[in-house]
């Protein structure tokens, strides 16, 4: 999406030049369809935290238009709002088009003419400064322009990339885009059997030629391919970047809470009660249900084996499984199930007080074209509102 302030070609204030037939086709899909529309995290330093070193560019853009800020917005054209696990903010309704027609709305009401199906095809430009956009139809000039073309993830919305391209013939420095929140295909076949089973706080540690390299705990979810949910995505950019370099292995602490020796002190106890119950039918008190059966699999340790029959080794391979099942990664979905892509125009080219662009003087940047890591629940959104709104209120002046 490009918009023009003052576009005089169509007689508006503000015109949106739209890639598709319609509006806000990747918010549609935000959420699972439900758009996590922000992070209820109110401290301004905590928020900007969460993008890494290079938050800080963020900090008076956050202060001017932030969390609490775009709350209000929703909640004030009527569209209430929840905060869930995470302080992941939703509409009440778990619907992304509810905060499509709150948006809609307000265009409609700020009078912003908006031109469907209409791909641009080149920027025109000279001494530092835009003088048209260049579609498949015709050529729009404006006295300022807004690029909010965002990055790679989900090419199928129209969010192709090219406005890096764009970027670049302006002069900008321009990070390469990549996926960065992303799925990890897993290539065990235990990981498939057991798709659909989620975790609420299990711990997940990469590790390369045998040392830790990332660890974290959260929200994990089994696939069809390997793993996905708030804890393998967050990791994902980083696992990718150590797979370029060699094989990753993976393993799954399904108790970070209780160290290995608690969990075997538990599972001794445990089995002390019954002692002649097969183990398979045994373990539920201890271990995961839907995990049982798996663990015994990789332990080598055959399930109708009576509990007073088990080995201290034996119990101890249970115990090892537990803390650390390895999972060996094997590659990564692509940017149509991305929900966030890395790179962008370098942060330092940009002025954040009003998202003027340094290096072209009628150009402002918002959204996902910016050079900011995030993670998942509602950040990467968030940005999309900050920065959309300073640079649409410096852009109408």
């Amino acid at each position: 999406m490009i918009a023009a302030g003052r576009a005089a070609e169509l007689g508006a204030k503000v015109a949106i030049l739209e890639k598709n037939s319609k509006l806000g086709k990747k918010l549609l899909i935000s959420g699972g369809g439900r758009c996590n529309l922000t992070n209820a995290e109110f401290d301004t330093r905590k928020m900007i935290e969460k993008y890494g070193s290079k938050g800080k560019a963020l900090f008076g853009a956050f202060a001017r238009f932030g969390v609490e800020d775009i709350i209000h917005f929703f909640n004030n054209r009527g569209m209430p709002t929840k905060i869930e696990e995470g302080k992941r903010v939703f509409p009440q309704s778990n619907k992304a088009e509810d905060v499509w027609k709150v948006l809609i709305q307000y265009l409609k009401e700020g009078k912003v003419e908006i031109v469907y199906n209409a791909p641009v095809v080149k920027i025109l430009h000279s001494k530092n400064k835009i003088t048209g956009i260049v579609t498949d139809k015709k050529t729009f000039v404006a006295k300022k322009y807004i690029i909010a073309t965002g990055g790679k993830s989900h090419p199928e919305t129209g969010s192709t990339g090219e406005g890096f391209d764009w970027f670049k013939e302006l002069g900008h420095s321009v990070a390469e885009a990549d996926t960065a929140l992303v799925p990890i295909k897993i290539q065990e076949s235990w990981v498939k059997k057991l798709l659909g089973v989620s975790f609420s706080e299990v711990k997940l540690t990469a590790l390369q030629d045998n040392k830790k390299r990332e660890s974290r705990t959260g929200k994990l979810l089994l696939t069809h391919f390997g793993i996905s949910g708030p804890l393998a995505l967050n990791m994902s950019k980083d696992i990718s970047e150590l797979y370029k370099y060699g094989p990753v292995i993976l393993h799954l602490d399904l108790y970070p809470s209780t160290t290995a020796e608690a969990l075997d002190k538990q599972l001794l106890e445990s089995l002390q009660k019954v002692l002649n119950r097969q183990i398979k039918n045994s373990l539920a008190e201890v271990l995961l249900p839907k995990m049982i059966p798996t663990i015994l699999e990789l332990a080598e340790i055959d399930g109708n084996t009576e509990g007073n029959a088990l080995t201290k080794e034996q119990r101890r391979k249970i115990v090892s499984f537990a803390k650390a099942l390895p999972m060996t990664v094997s590659g990564f979905l692509g940017p149509e199930n991305a929900i966030v892509t890395s790179g962008g125009v370098s942060v330092k080219e940009v002025d954040f007080k009003i998202m003027q662009s340094k290096i072209c003087s009628n150009l402002y940047l918002a959204g996902d074209v910016l050079d900011f890591d995030r993670p998942s629940g509602g950040f990467s959104l968030q940005i999309c509102w900050t920065t959309g709104y300073i640079a649409g209120e410096n852009c109408a002046k």
